[in-house]
């Protein structure tokens, strides 16, 4: 049996979901995934309101189509970014722009709520981010101690077990995107966060090789070492466009640049191997959604996002449930 395939409505949030939603139906998915932003979910009355959040899984139902996830990662972020920085005013009320702690607790309150949303629509997982309090120490200059390092996965834990502790009690998981800017970006830190959090089961990883890839991180590697993590997938691609001027760090040209280093594409354009994705997980027992998160800066998005689910349906295969030469035996 094929998996679902759905659309993660992030880059569409723009366009009211009751006039979305029929466009993603007619294009081929079987479901969405809900961004929490725009007007596709209010997280605050989805979990104060529970004829409100049916609402949402309806207007999918309407058009033939199921509720898989939903995604807050612009409240996520701000849960552990130091928060100095005006670019995430936008991700927040009106009320706490340029002060970071009112930013904080809202972002803190609102992934509290987002569980009870997501409990109250009848889905399982939330993805987002986690920001992090010490990415802008990437690189070690001026010097970071060890100690600036460990405060920093401590900080991540003491701001989110509170919020896990909800996401328990609601019976729902919360996915983190690894992503460059968040508190795990590759297998290593991915390794170091679960630490962090003593491995509670409330938290895992949705998996989206896309930033792995241009990373020059293994995706198919990430699979197998966080097989009982993988609790939501992404279907995204990229591509590395290295010419010997730019690095992967992509010279501070945006998204569709000519000579950026390293670039987003509609899924099967770029650089990810998705049959050894579809091949680990199978190994190691994923049924769920295959969700496209389809980013594309030279590519119309509706012809891209028309495109990505027939890509994914003709990627996709089941596992088997033999070795092909046991029908020789007796």
């Amino acid at each position: 049996m094929s998996r679902p395939v759905t659309l993660f409505t992030g880059q569409f949030a723009d366009i009211p979901l009751e006039e979305f939603a029929p466009m993603a139906a007619s294009w081929g998915y079987d479901g969405l995934e809900l961004a929490c932003w725009g007007d596709h979910v209010d997280v605050d009355r989805a979990a104060r309101d529970k004829k409100y959040a049916k609402t949402r899984r309806q207007i999918l139902a309407d058009n033939g189509l199921d509720l898989y996830a939903i995604s807050h990662h612009l409240a996520g972020q701000l849960v552990c970014d130091p928060n100095d920085d005006d670019r995430t005013d936008a991700f927040a009320p009106p009320e706490t722009h340029g002060d970071s702690e009112k930013k904080r607790r809202w972002a803190v309150k609102t992934m509290k709520n987002t569980a009870r949303a997501a409990r109250n629509m009848g889905v399982n997982v939330v993805n987002g981010f986690t920001g992090s309090p010490i990415w802008h120490l990437l690189y070690s200059f001026p010097p970071v101690s060890d100690k600036m390092i460990d405060d920093g996965f401590a900080r991540f834990a003491k701001l989110w077990n509170p919020i896990l502790d909800v996401f328990d009690q609601c019976g729902v998981r919360f996915a983190l995107e690894v992503h460059p800017t968040e508190i795990a970006y590759d297998i290593v830190t991915a390794r170091r966060a679960l630490k962090a959090i003593n491995r509670r089961k409330a938290f895992g990883f949705n998996f989206d090789p896309s930033h792995l890839h241009w990373q020059m991180v293994d995706p198919v590697m990430f699979i197998h070492a966080f097989k009982d993590r993988i609790y939501h997938v992404h279907m995204k691609d990229a591509a590395l466009t290295l010419d010997g001027e730019t690095g992967i760090l992509a010279s501070h040209l945006n998204f569709g640049t000519p000579g950026r280093g390293w670039d987003f594409r509609s899924l099967g354009r770029g650089g990810v191997d998705f049959e050894e994705i579809i091949r680990a997980l199978n190994h190691i027992d994923y049924n769920g959604p295959l969700s496209v998160e389809w980013e594309d800066a030279v590519m119309d998005r509706e012809h891209g996002a028309a495109e990505a689910c027939q890509y994914v349906r003709d990627v996709d295969f089941p596992k088997s449930d033999r070795v092909f030469d046991e029908a020789f035996g007796d």
